[in-house]
């Protein structure tokens, strides 16, 4: 026994190592830069530790805006995309003639570059001097006024980045829902279609107890996505997020770095361990949610 336990560990060796190297001393390098004090980049030099990187942080205005545009992100893709996801894979489940077909066509934009959708989707709702845009254009038709999508209102802007997150997260959880759809066991539906149960109710208290552990792996991979959100942004309103408003926590954090205002890793690394408190704080209330809520099969 002793024999086949030193064998394992020496098969996850190479996993350990790696992980440790990329990720467990990351993690505590960033701690030890987020208490570093008037931190010099180019020196590598600093004062004193303390609690001041996450001060200013906490009152720097762009990272506020940042968390704001995060959570509106969040609070409103996740359940979305979600129940979009579950609606669209329940009817392909039901359809017989061409299902795979199907299921190809909504799983490409999964396999397509972000930046490429993200472009595509800034041409359809950029207000240029030559044209409104092809979605102002369907606006027109409606009767309404053009809007500018892309620099113009906030809520426009916020319209834009939430449509477009939807649209890039679908085809994933399309994919698991369907895959979750089709191992729940026909028996369960031949039993309940003999006792006479309609449709709404063998959904509710079949399918979605059924499926109900994916729903959750999706919610909380979900959340995790929504708050490591920045390309799809960069995409749509280019590189500077804080001109336009819509910068993310992410966003935040490479600006600290890499950006105009770069060059302090201490603020980034505040930053960065802000965002992972809240996504860890939100994975754990998912991650209770889930015991009460889950049927375990």
């Amino acid at each position: 026994m002793d024999k086949n336990n030193h064998k394992a560990w020496l098969y996850l060796l190479p996993a350990i190592i790696f992980l440790g190297i990329f990720m467990v001393y990351p993690l505590f390098d960033v701690m030890v830069y987020s208490v570093e004090e008037g931190y010099n980049s180019a020196s590598q030099t600093f004062f004193g530790y303390g609690k001041y990187n996450f001060s200013y942080v906490l009152r720097d205005p762009y990272f506020l805006q940042a968390v704001k545009n995060t959570f509106i992100l969040v609070i409103i893709t996740v359940p979305l995309s979600t129940g979009i996801a579950l609606m669209i894979s329940v009817g392909l489940n039901s359809i017989t003639p061409l299902k795979e077909l199907f299921q190809t066509i909504y799983f490409l934009p999964y396999v397509t570059n972000t930046l490429a959708v993200g472009l595509v989707f800034m041409i359809l709702f950029k207000k240029t001097p030559y044209t409104d845009g092809f979605i102002n254009l369907i606006i027109h038709a409606f009767g309404g006024s053009a809007v500018d999508f892309i620099e113009g209102p906030y809520w426009a802007k916020m319209f834009v980045m939430c449509f477009y997150t939807v649209w890039v997260v679908l085809p994933f959880k399309i994919l698991i829902l369907t895959s979750a759809l089709a191992s729940v066991n026909p028996d369960y539906y031949k039993a309940a279609r003999v006792d006479g149960t309609g449709s709404f109710r063998i959904f509710t208290r079949i399918t979605l107890p059924m499926i109900s552990p994916m729903i959750f792996y999706l919610v909380i991979t979900g959340f995790i996505g929504a708050f490591k959100a920045y390309s799809d942004e960069v995409a749509i309103f280019g590189t500077d997020l804080n001109a336009a408003g819509m910068n993310t926590i992410v966003g935040y954090v490479y600006d600290m770095l890499y950006g105009d205002s770069g060059g302090y890793p201490s603020y980034a690394s505040a930053a960065a361990l802000i965002l992972f408190a809240i996504v860890l704080t939100i994975t754990c209330i998912n991650l209770l949610i889930s015991r009460k809520s889950v049927v375990h099969v």
